[in-house]
Formats: C-alpha cells, sequence, structure tokens
C-alpha cells in the first residue's frame, strides 16, 4: 500500500493515470496541469463524436466528470490519511453551449487547507464548498459548478483489552 501511495503522490505519474482512466479517456478528458502541491489541476475536453449531446454539443455528464475528484483529491493530499475526505453535493448549471474544447482550473489556496486542518483537529466536521467555472476556447463560461466537500478528521481507533 505503501508503494502505491507514493506513487500516487508523484504528479506525473497521477496525471499518466489519470489521462489513461477508462472514463476519462473515452470521453476525451485530458489532464493538461497536476500540481498537487501547488494545489492546482488544469484539465480540458475537446468536442468529440464520444462526448456529445443529441444537439451537437458538449454532453453534460462529461462536463461535470471532467472536474468531479480534484478538490477531494487535492484536499486528500494535502490532509493526509487521518483525514476523512468525501464529496457532499454537487451543482452544475449549463450557461452556454459547449461547441470547441472545453477547459477549466481548479484550485485551492493553502491557507485553507491549513484552516481546515484547524478546525477539524477537535473531530468535528468541516463543510466547503468550491465554485468553478468551465469556459471554451474563446473564454466564453459554458458551465458553473459548485461542489461541497465534507472533511472530518479520523478519530483513533480503539481496541478491546
Amino acid at each position: 500500500m505503501a508503494i502505491l501511495r507514493r506513487l500516487q503522490n508523484n504528479p506525473t505519474i497521477s496525471k499518466f493515470l489519470f489521462n489513461h482512466y477508462p472514463p476519462y479517456r473515452g470521453a476525451g478528458i485530458y489532464i493538461e496541469i497536476m500540481n498537487l502541491e501547488l494545489c492546482h489541476v488544469r484539465v480540458k475536453m475537446p468536442l468529440t463524436w464520444k462526448n456529445q449531446n443529441l444537439v451537437g454539443t458538449h454532453f453534460g455528464g462529461s462536463l461535470y466528470s471532467m472536474v468531479d475528484p480534484f478538490y477531494m483529491m487535492i484536499l486528500m493530499h494535502h490532509l493526509g490519511s487521518k483525514y476523512i475526505v468525501w464529496d457532499k453535493a454537487a451543482e452544475i448549471n449549463f450557461l452556454s453551449p459547449g461547441r470547441s474544447t472545453v477547459h477549466a482550473d481548479i484550485r485551492v489556496d493553502l491557507a485553507e487547507i491549513e484552516q481546515i486542518r484547524e478546525l477539524a483537529e477537535n473531530y468535528e466536521p468541516v463543510l466547503r464548498t468550491y465554485h468553478l467555472n468551465i469556459f471554451d476556447e474563446s473564454g466564453v463560461r459554458i458551465a458553473e459548478v459548485q461542489k461541497t466537500l465534507y472533511i472530518r478528521r479520523k478519530k483513533a481507533k480503539s481496541f478491546p483489552q
């Protein structure tokens, strides 16, 4: 397990694994930048027959899938195995039809991660809501996504004596 953890923490390997993950590869989703240390992921998706809806624009499920795991992944990377990080809720609003390559930047401020760590120190749940935008090649905002994450410090396991 330690070897797998080290491999996942290597940004080059993580990027490679995501870019070859069948749901991402099938939809044409590509991780352009994955810098977990700097809390930044940039993802893009060209419009192809694999991710078009009935009217020839980006399928909404692919737009959401493109940004889904990364807030959780960034927080897990920085908080470590002593914390639980789960997606609690998500919402996507479609603003304009996506007719070209789209991209999104997922970022978390390091100061916020420290604040989460402090708030969760007493084992109480912490909820965080993040907002991001998905843009097309021209800079037109295609969709806005809101994700709420549940974070809690794991309680120490007690063993019978």
